[in-house]
């Protein structure tokens, strides 16, 4: 948006004005309480009565950037939250419902990933290992659809002392697989960690 113009902007070149920053702005995603929040304020725009041309160009220019400025705001606040519980439901099932492998051949998969320095895919399977050994232990039954952060839970309620670093591995895949964390060889070793502790650790008998 200018504010050097030298003319007063009437009211259609302001509502194009503010038109084309809402929509050239990057909080204008195509989420139905964004759409409505920026259909408002254009609406809004057009049917305010506007000051008379007494007011000056700069003048002009200032008020309709306030006024964006306040809509961008409420948009991100807006979008921000919507993209957050977007990036939380990523956190999709943690195993394939065709994936037939046991967590020895899934821990053989993470060992080969390594050796290539293929972090990303070693901590994936690393984790899948975990979970895949703790329904081969009966310690959490096997269920379709069962997201990282489901198992760690499940598997948390029967080893306790294992429910941190479950949480913190279920955290690592979700990252690793779904979001934008870059995986580590430092990552592949807490893992491989947890995979350990985790088959060494006894389940507790529920009440």
């Amino acid at each position: 948006m200018r504010f050097d113009v030298p003319v007063v902007p009437d009211r259609d070149t302001a509502r194009e004005w503010l038109s084309s920053e809402l929509q050239g702005s990057e909080y204008a995603e195509r989420e139905s309480l964004l759409t409505r929040l920026i259909n408002w304020a254009l609406d809004w725009l057009n049917n305010i009565e506007w000051p008379d041309t007494s007011m000056s160009g700069p003048q002009l220019g200032t008020v309709i950037a306030v006024i964006a400025v306040v809509v961008l705001v409420i948009a991100w606040l807006v979008a921000g939250p919507v993209r957050l519980g977007r990036e939380r439901a990523g956190s999709a099932e943690v195993l394939d419902a065709d994936d037939a492998r046991t967590a020895a051949q899934m821990r053989r998969a993470a060992d080969a990933a390594a050796a290539s320095g293929e972090w990303r895919t070693a901590a994936v399977e690393r984790f899948r290992a975990v979970v895949r050994s703790l329904e081969e232990r009966v310690i959490i039954e096997p269920r379709p659809g069962r997201t990282a952060q489901e198992a760690a839970a499940d598997a948390g309620e029967r080893l306790p002392a294992q429910a941190a670093g479950l949480r913190s591995g279920a955290d690592l895949f979700d990252g690793v697989e779904y979001g934008d964390r870059v995986a580590t060889a430092e990552d592949d070793a807490a893992l491989r960690a947890l995979d350990a502790e985790v088959n060494a650790a006894r389940p507790e008998v529920a009440a």
